[in-house]
C-alpha cells in the first residue's frame, strides 16, 4: 500500500535566505534556469506552501515567456524587456528563486523615467499550446503599421497625432531628435492643398491666410 503524502500547509510568504528577500504570493521573481548559460526565468508566484514543520518550501510558479520562447518567435515590435504571461504553471523549490523583479503593464512601463535591470513589461497573455495571444490585436502606428516598441525612437505628427519611425520617413535618429515640430507627409499635403484652395477662392487684397493647423 502506497504511503500517503504528508499534508502541506499554505504560507502567505516565505523568506529566501540566500537573497535575504521575503516573497509573497503575487510577487514576480527571477528563477534559476536549468542551464546557467540561459537568462533567468521570470515567474509570478501563485501559491506558497511548506511541509508540516515549515520546511521544504515550494512555490507554484506561473511562467512568463520571452518572445523568443514563443511559437512565433521574436518580432520587430517586441521590446527587449517584453514578456508574455503564459498558461504554463510548475511547482518549484523556493530555493530556485534568485531575486524579485517588477513586471509592469505596458502603459506603466512606457512612463518609467529609467528602466532597471529588474524591470519588465507585459501586454499579452500567451497560450503555450496553441501560440495564441490575448489580446490578439493591438494598435499599430507609422507607415509600416507595426505595434509600438518602447525601445524605438518615434516622432509624433502634431496634426494627426500618429507616430512614425525616423527610418520610415527617410530621417535619421539624430535628425529626429533635433526636431522642434513635425507634420507627416499626409498632413503636410493636406495643409498645402487647403492653403492653395484658400488662395484661389480669396482676393489677395483683403484676405489673410491662417496657416495654423487645428489640433484634432
Amino acid at each position: 500500500m502506497a504511503k500517503a503524502k504528508a499534508p502541506r500547509r499554505p504560507l502567505e510568504s516565505c523568506t529566501i535566505k540566500h537573497i535575504n528577500k521575503t516573497i509573497n504570493a503575487g510577487d514576480c521573481v527571477l528563477m534559476r534556469p536549468a542551464d546557467q548559460s540561459n537568462p533567468q526565468y521570470v515567474a509570478r508566484i501563485e501559491r506558497i506552501d511548506a511541509d508540516a514543520r515549515g520546511g521544504n518550501v515550494k512555490v507554484l510558479a506561473r511562467w512568463y515567456y520571452r518572445p523568443e520562447e514563443s511559437i512565433g518567435g521574436r518580432r520587430q515590435f517586441h521590446g527587449s524587456k517584453e514578456l508574455f504571461l503564459s498558461d504554463h504553471y510548475d511547482v518549484q523549490s523556493a530555493d530556485t528563486i534568485e531575486g524579485k523583479c517588477t513586471v509592469h503593464s505596458f502603459k506603466s512601463y512606457t512612463k518609467l523615467d529609467a528602466v532597471g535591470n529588474d524591470d519588465f513589461f507585459c501586454r499579452f497573455e500567451y497560450n503555450s499550446s496553441t501560440g495564441a495571444f490575448n489580446p490578439d490585436r493591438v494598435a499599430v502606428y507609422c507607415k509600416c503599421e507595426m505595434p509600438y516598441n518602447p525601445d524605438d525612437l518615434m516622432v509624433q505628427c502634431e496634426d494627426c497625432s500618429d507616430w512614425f519611425h525616423p527610418a520610415c520617413i527617410e530621417m535619421t535618429a539624430e535628425e529626429a531628435k533635433r526636431l522642434d515640430h513635425f507634420f507627416c507627409e499626409t498632413c503636410s499635403s493636406e495643409g498645402k492643398k487647403k492653403l492653395r484652395n484658400s488662395h484661389a477662392a480669396s482676393r489677395p487684397s483683403d484676405t489673410k491666410v491662417d496657416t495654423k493647423r487645428r489640433r484634432r
